[in-house]
């Protein structure tokens, strides 16, 4: 289950929900792993108190910084139980060069071929496919350069992943990563919205956005001889943009009869701690787009408490 970043935290939480539900309902036992992220605990405690609320029989979590706490036993233990995994947002960069190829990262894989549910948002989204978009530049103009491609954790197979995707103007660098490896098929992905494959690679699309996909099988490029960071030229890449209820095979590269829609519930929960859950909700969404911004956010927030002691 990948998810594009920003998922509601405040109101019907359809894609939180739907993780939950299929991660066992009120006997889900989820596990958070938040090392992508850097807001440290906090990110974990967010997530603790969304799938408690949703229901969730045991939720727990796991953060290691480093490979060696990443080989820990103990860590490998954590996920032996888990009926749900939830790899949070942050930088993807760090989620899979902490996490890939250790004994935590194998677990992963494991509880994955078992029948294990795992969610990755935003960064956590870019994580679990094979080809991972560690980072890159903004843009509808695919160019020499403009993205970076390393190993991700390995649970999507064939797929590369891109979140935050029409926010941040990334169709040019999934169209580059296509363009150049036409074996793959590119996913962009909206904020608050998911796609769900299953075992038999069909995909399902849920949220308030839309997932693109890029079918490079009919590719034209002059990628190879493009030098610097100009543009390249890209022809015959078939584009699919696909709202919640769509359904795609990505080993045929085929539209599915869509799933029926049911109503939207229009309903929204207050309670004393939305106005804590909606701050961590905008510093969350705000990881990955600027290295930089949450730093200077914390610095504002700071200055600003020391002001009014």
């Amino acid at each position: 289950m990948v998810i594009g970043g920003a998922e509601d935290k405040l109101r019907n939480k359809v894609i939180l929900t739907r993780f939950i539900q299929l991660a066992g309902g009120d006997q889900a036992r989820i596990v958070v792993i938040s090392t992508a992220s850097s807001l440290g605990e906090a990110a974990t405690d967010l997530y603790r108190q969304l799938f408690s609320q949703l229901g969730a029989n045991v939720v727990s979590g796991l953060r290691p910084l480093t490979r060696e706490e990443a080989n820990d036993p103990s860590m490998a233990t954590a996920l032996e139980d888990a009926t749900g995994i939830f790899l949070t947002g942050g930088n993807q960069l760090r989620l899979s060069s902490v996490v890939g190829g250790t004994k935590l990262g194998a677990a992963i894989l494991a509880a994955h071929e078992r029948g294990v549910v795992v969610a990755g948002t935003s960064a956590g989204a870019s994580a679990v496919s094979t080809h991972m978009v560690a980072f890159g530049a903004s843009g509808a103009t695919p160019k020499h350069r403009m993205v970076q491609i390393s190993a991700g954790l390995g649970l999507l197979k064939g797929v590369v992943v891109d979140q935050h995707f029409e926010q941040r103007t990334r169709l040019g660098r999934l169209l580059a990563v296509v363009a150049q490896s036409p074996s793959l098929v590119g996913l962009g992905l909206d904020e608050d919205t998911a796609a769900i494959v299953d075992a038999g690679q069909t995909l399902e699309v849920i949220g308030k956005g839309a997932v693109t996909i890029v079918d490079g099988s009919q590719v034209v490029t002059d990628a190879f001889n493009t030098k610097g960071y100009r543009p390249m030229m890209v022809s015959g890449a078939i584009l699919h943009s696909l709202p919640a209820g769509q359904r795609f095979d990505l080993t045929a590269r085929r539209l599915l009869t869509p799933v029926e829609q049911a109503p939207e519930k229009k309903e929204r929960i207050r309670t004393r701690a939305t106005a804590e859950v909606r701050r961590m909700a905008r510093e969350i969404a705000i990881e990955g787009v600027d290295s930089l911004a949450l730093e200077r956010q914390r610095r504002r927030a700071k200055t600003q408490r020391e002001a009014s002691e």
